[in-house]
C-alpha cells in the first residue's frame, strides 16, 4: 500500500521557517519533519512514497536526489575531481516526486497522482505533522468496516486552563489544560479506496479536500474515523516547531517509533 503526503502547501503561518524551503523540509533534530512522518510509516513496513509537490518543489526533489550525500560519509578528491559515497543502509524509500503545481488545492493535488496508486488502496497524510500511531492496526481498522475512506481522529487538549468562578472571582473549579472540548478532530492519517477519485472528478484545482470532496464521502456514509488517544502533534507554528525540536532533543519524542 503506498503512503501518498501533501507536501505542497506555502506553509504561511510558519514564515520564520518556510520563505527559504517549504514546511515539510523543516528541521526537527536534524532532520526534515517529512523523513519523521516517512520514518513513522516505514516502521510498519510502508515505504513505498508518493509526494505531492507545489511551493519549493526543487527543494524536495534535491534532497531525495542527493539523498546518499545528505545522509552518508563522502570522500572528495579534488585534483581528480572524484567523489566516494560511502553508502548508509539506512532507510529504504521509494520516492515518487510529483511536481502538482504551486498554487493549486489539496483536492486537486491528490487527483493528480490518481494514476501512482495504480487503482489501490493508499494511505494519505498531511506534510507537517507527527504521532505514534499504529499504522497496522489504522490499516486493519479500514479494512474492517468496508468504507471508501478512513481519517484518524484525536482530540488536542487546551491551550490554557480553564477556570470556573463565581460573581465575586472565587475560583471554583480550575482544570490546566483540559482535553479540549470533548469533540474529536481530523488529524490526518488517511486510508482510502481508490474509488474516492469519484468525488474529484472536474476542476479541483482550487478546492481544498476536506471542504468538499470528504464533506460528500462523509455525507454518503462512507466515512470512518480511527480514534488514536496517544501523541498527535501539527507542525503549525513557531512554537510547535520549537516544542517539537525539544521533545526530540530531549529523548521525549513519542513519534519516534522506529
Amino acid at each position: 500500500m503506498k503512503v501518498v503526503i501533501l507536501a505542497g502547501g506555502l506553509g504561511t503561518r510558519l514564515m520564520e521557517e518556510t520563505e527559504a524551503r517549504p514546511k515539510p523540509m523543516v528541521e526537527i533534530g536534524g532532520k526534515p519533519i517529512l523523513w519523521h512522518i516517512m520514518k513513522i510509516y516505514e516502521a510498519y513496513g510502508f515505504n513505498d512514497f508518493v509526494l505531492c509537490l507545489g511551493y519549493k518543489a526543487q527543494s524536495i526533489k534535491e534532497y531525495f536526489l542527493n539523498y546518499y550525500l545528505y545522509n552518508s560519509d563522502v570522500t572528495i578528491e579534488l585534483e581528480r575531481n572524484k567523489v566516494d559515497v560511502h553508502f548508509s543502509n539506512s532507510e529504504s524509500f521509494k520516492v515518487t516526486l510529483v511536481d502538482t503545481g504551486l498554487t493549486t488545492n489539496t483536492a486537486g493535488r491528490i487527483k493528480q497522482i490518481k494514476k501512482y496508486v495504480e487503482n489501490e488502496a493508499f494511505m494519505l497524510t498531511y506534510g507537517d505533522g507527527v504521532a505514534d500511531i499504529n499504522i497496522t492496526d489504522l490499516v486493519k481498522f479500514h479494512k474492517s468496516h468496508g468504507k471508501l475512506a478512513t481519517l484518524t481522529s484525536i482530540q488536542t487538549p487546551g491551550r490554557f486552563g480553564n477556570i470556573e468562578m463565581d460573581e465575586y472571582g472565587n475560583v471554583q473549579h480550575f482544570v490546566e489544560k483540559p482535553q479540549g472540548d470533548g469533540m474529536w478532530i481530523n488529524g490526518g492519517f488517511f486510508v482510502l479506496e481508490p474509488a474516492i477519485f469519484k468525488y474529484l472528478e472536474g476542476d479541483m484545482d482550487n478546492i481544498q479536500w476536506e471542504k468538499q470532496p470528504l464533506k460528500q464521502i462523509a455525507d454518503d456514509g462512507q466515512l470512518a474515523a480511527f480514534k488514536h488517544s496517544g501523541f498527535w502533534k501539527p507542525m503549525d507554528a513557531l512554537r510547535d516547531r520549537i516544542e517539537l525540536e525539544q521533545l526530540w532533543s530531549s529523548g521525549a519524542a513519542k513519534w519516534k517509533i522506529w
